[in-house]
């Protein structure tokens, strides 16, 4: 099949596949006498555990690491569990992230009055790190709002 066919097929973007394909993660393939791309089976397959590794988050580096271990028929599984468990830290780290910056950005929001006047909480908290008005925000991911009250 042709690119256009992988990608429907694998869910992944033509672009995305040359991406892959220029960075190693998945060997070169087959081509027609004219240049064009020509995908087998195989190569589907290669490219659904890469979309799959993509979903739960992995990174370029750890899927190449992944599709490593995965061709190796004599590799061990605490090998596969050391790097599920490891993504599973960096997963949980990005989730508190995430936690923090909701909690400033809802605390803004809390102190903008969202009235017709021009003073706004939010942008001034973005664009200084200086909140105007209202109370404590939480220390937060990046500093924003880290500590500081409003005035």
């Amino acid at each position: 099949m042709n690119i256009g066919q992988a990608a429907k097929a694998s869910g992944i973007s033509a672009k995305m596949i040359r991406y892959y394909e220029d960075t190693g993660l998945i060997g070169p393939v087959a081509r027609t006498d004219a240049g064009y791309r020509v995908y087998g089976p195989r190569d589907i397959h290669t490219l659904g555990f890469i979309k799959r590794s993509r979903d739960m988050g992995f990174s370029i580096e750890r899927i190449a690491e992944l599709l490593e271990l995965w061709r190796d028929r004599t590799r061990h599984s605490a090998d596969v569990k050391r790097m599920a468990l490891e993504h599973v830290q960096v997963l949980q780290q990005r989730i508190a992230e995430l936690q923090d910056m909701v909690q400033t950005v809802q605390a803004l929001a809390n102190c903008c009055a969202g009235d017709d006047r021009p003073d706004c909480p939010i942008l001034s908290d973005i664009e200084t790190g200086v909140p105007l008005h209202g109370a404590a925000l939480p220390t937060t991911f990046g500093g924003i709002g880290a500590g500081r009250r409003h005035r």
